[in-house]
């Protein structure tokens, strides 16, 4: 049983809106619509270890204790180009909260180029295999999906598709337990 939800969600973060064919442009992943789900806090669940190569060539490990955006990205995907300028902003204005971003589907290059035209100062892992463990909590079901992770390391929220300045303001209040920078 485990075996095939993990082959569902495999399919579904490689799926394509084009009835499944396999294209290599902006329209082969799957998008999210913008909602977001925000899980009460007696039934959220540990977050995985967040560790490994970011896109600057180090290591890196998020530690516990701050509420954690994690945002899966990648440059060739248009909803991600549209949130990447939010996302800064909100890290930028936001210094109590982590941001992180995790590539995926792409190549560092590209990533790279990414990082430089948005100007984003946070970091990113290269390894999108950390999306995989985040199975049997609230996984990542689109490109991209911003996590939210609160202070005790608990998985406590999700956005599926771009994260609008609206939504991000709402739900990192949620899960901060006050206001937020916008």
């Amino acid at each position: 049983m485990k075996k095939l939800l993990i082959l569902i969600s495999v399919l579904a973060l490689t799926g394509c809106s084009t009835g499944g064919l396999s294209k290599a442009n902006e329209s082969s992943f799957v998008s999210g619509n913008g909602s977001a789900v925000v899980i009460k806090e007696s039934d959220r669940k540990l977050a995985p270890e967040i560790s490994g190569q970011v896109l600057d060539g180090s290591n890196l490990t998020i530690a516990k204790g701050k509420v954690t955006v994690l945002n899966v990205w990648a440059s060739w995907c248009s909803p991600c180009r549209a949130e990447a300028p939010t996302l800064q902003d909100f890290a930028m204005k936001n210094p109590n909260i982590n941001f992180v971003g995790i590539l995926t589907r792409d190549n560092l290059s590209a990533a790279q180029s990414f990082v430089t035209r948005f100007k984003i100062t946070y970091p990113s892992f290269v390894d999108d295999s950390l999306i995989a463990k985040f199975r049997g909590t609230l996984p990542a079901n689109a490109i991209p999906t911003t996590l939210v992770i609160d202070d005790k390391g608990r998985v406590a929220a999700r956005i599926s598709g771009e994260a609008t300045v609206a939504m991000l303001s709402q739900v990192l209040s949620k899960v901060y337990g006050g206001p937020v920078n916008a």
